[in-house]
């Protein structure tokens, strides 16, 4: 079994943001399974129970905010017993340009405030699918971009990255972290 979560703010405010780009690859992943997502009787999220690449695969929103998104991502994988190798968090990156993705193991927060957390509450050993959504223009404070809505060109590209990004989940599950980062890691519209 896996968990697989989406990073992302609950809320209308900020649906269609680029700090929301987890929920809405999770929500493809969802989608694509036949999913729904519920509120969890054990944790603050909401989730779906799936299966991908033969495997089972827990989809999980947390609803506690991005800064805190550690403490549902840990207590779903203490509650199924599941190492942090067996999780896999799918976020926003500023450090890639729109549209890129790659797979990270084993890496710091990088400034991400949700990856900070679940490393604070399950350390660094889960598996990471980091979505780019590049840098803010030089007048413009990160938060501000990070939590502003994808329009224009962002727009066309983001179904073709969230289809890249659920690739990239499913060999991961399939093939191993090692084996889909030397895929995906390479150079990806």
């Amino acid at each position: 079994m896996f968990i697989v979560a989406g990073l992302g703010n609950p809320g209308r405010r900020y649906e269609n943001t680029r700090h929301n780009l987890g929920f809405m690859a999770a929500d493809r992943l969802a989608a694509s399974a036949g999913a729904s997502f519920r509120p969890s009787r054990i944790a603050a999220a909401d989730t779906a129970e799936a299966a991908l690449a033969g495997e089972k695969i827990l989809l999980v929103k947390p609803r506690t905010y991005m800064n805190n998104s550690g403490e549902a991502v840990a207590a779903l994988a203490a509650y199924f017993r599941l190492a942090p190798e067996s999780v896999i968090v799918i976020h926003d990156d500023l450090d890639l340009d729109f549209g890129r993705v790659k797979i990270a193991v084993n890496r710091g927060a990088g400034g991400h405030n949700g990856i900070r957390s679940i490393i604070g509450h399950l350390g660094a050993a889960f598996v990471r699918v980091r979505l780019g959504i590049g840098r803010p223009p030089a007048v413009m404070d990160a938060a501000d971009y990070v939590l502003g809505r994808i329009g224009g060109e962002e727009a066309a590209g983001l179904p073709a990255m969230l289809g890249v990004a659920c690739e990239a989940v499913e060999a991961v599950i399939a093939e191993g972290a090692t084996a889909a980062m030397n895929r995906f890691n390479r150079k990806n519209p």
